[in-house]
């Protein structure tokens, strides 16, 4: 649970900024087609991380690296909250970014601890604190930015991440050995021949690529109808539709439990169709906004259950190389996320929302269809 706690607070990070682009594209004079490169420039230096550090953790201690970025991330935090220019934020943001990575060292370290029998349940356990942190830094964000301004955000941020480093002190195992003995540029190198050269591994990185641009489109774009007529909500009110999200913790729990028992197939082809089915009561925006809740309810739950889902299967193909398969695994994250962000501003600056609504819908249909086309024999579904 201390993991959780902790890969929630540092995963949150990330996504502080979503509600807050308004402020940051009036303070910084952004405009709103390209105020989006806040939330790409943050998604490009995590996925930088999972390049190059999170692979450490096959090379180095866990409890080192762990710290090491705690106590980076709070000083990239502090840059962030006094940046002075749009150069400054930016590359804060990039750096915030690179470090937040500890979230997939914390995530390989709770498989490398759990039994098989109960790794998709430890994975599923510290995925619902980052569903938590993901979902809950909306509202969050947006209750602090009301009372202080988007900049208390960044400063709660960094007291938070520098209590959390404390705590970790004292509870991350000191000795843990590591079989691998390979050079940093070897492991560099073997990361992409994983995925090559396995099948599962690849498929699972592409659909991981499709859900979370289809996440990232939805909630870069929500801020930016909500915070204009007809109905003008208050950061706090914005921030209270990621509350709503939070019960997708539950899914990441039960699907972690469900891929332990083999049924990760069955799990991943019912969230995906879930998850495309979730764009028709989010279409109905700015019509009704208690279809929107459905919506968000909907979307959330189906990404994170395959998610956990994802990292259960790949975790078991290769347990000597458990880091960097987390690592590559998330780059596909990250880069979908950062590709969903840009695109969700840009399409709607083009169509409203309803550019949107297509845009996340085609990125969640083409996971279907990618998945179904790819899908083993039914015969073996139990067993993948």
């Amino acid at each position: 649970m201390i993991f959780a706690i902790a890969a929630g607070l540092s995963v949150a990070n990330i996504y502080y900024a979503q509600p807050l682009l308004h402020s940051l594209a009036r303070d910084f004079g952004m405009s709103p087609s390209s105020v989006g490169i806040v939330v790409t420039l943050t998604q490009v230096g995590y996925g930088l991380g999972l390049i190059f550090v999170v692979p450490l953790g096959d090379l180095i201690a866990p409890r080192r690296l762990i710290l090491t970025q705690g106590a980076l991330s709070t000083l990239a935090l502090v840059g962030v909250a006094t940046a002075t220019t749009e150069a400054i934020l930016l590359v804060s943001l990039a750096a915030m970014g690179l470090l937040a990575v500890v979230v997939q060292v914390l995530v390989a370290l709770a498989a490398s601890l759990a039994t098989p029998t109960d790794r998709g349940k430890a994975v599923g356990t510290v995925t619902s604190g980052i569903v938590v942190g993901i979902l809950g830094a909306r509202f969050a964000a947006g209750l602090l930015a009301d009372i202080g301004g988007w900049r208390a955000v960044y400063l709660t941020s960094a007291l938070l991440t520098a209590a959390m480093g404390a705590t970790l002190v004292r509870v991350l195992p000191r000795q843990i050995s590591l079989s691998n003995h390979e050079g940093y540029a070897a492991v560099l190198r073997s990361v992409p021949l994983l995925f090559l050269r396995d099948r599962v591994l690849l498929i699972r990185g592409v659909l991981a690529f499709l859900i979370f641009a289809a996440f990232s489109t939805f909630w870069t774009a929500l801020v930016l109808p909500l915070s204009a007529a007809p109905f003008s909500y208050s950061h706090t009110q914005i921030g209270l539709f990621g509350l709503v999200g939070v019960v997708a913790a539950i899914a990441a729990t039960v699907a972690g439990k469900l891929a332990d028992r083999g049924m990760g197939q069955r799990v991943t082809g019912i969230s995906l169709s879930v998850l495309l089915a979730s764009w028709v009561p989010i279409s109905f925006l700015p019509t009704s906004v208690p279809l929107l809740v459905v919506g968000v309810i909907l979307l959330d739950l189906a990404v994170q259950a395959v998610h956990v889902t994802n990292q259960s299967i790949i975790l078991d193909r290769h347990p000597e190389a458990r880091s960097r398969l987390i690592g590559g695994y998330m780059v596909f994250y990250s880069f979908g996320s950062a590709i969903g962000a840009v695109a969700a501003t840009m399409a709607y600056a083009q169509d409203g929302w309803q550019g949107v609504v297509i845009l996340g819908a085609g990125f969640s249909g083409l996971a279907l269809l990618i998945w179904a086309g790819t899908r083993p024999d039914p015969k073996s579904l139990l067993s993948a």
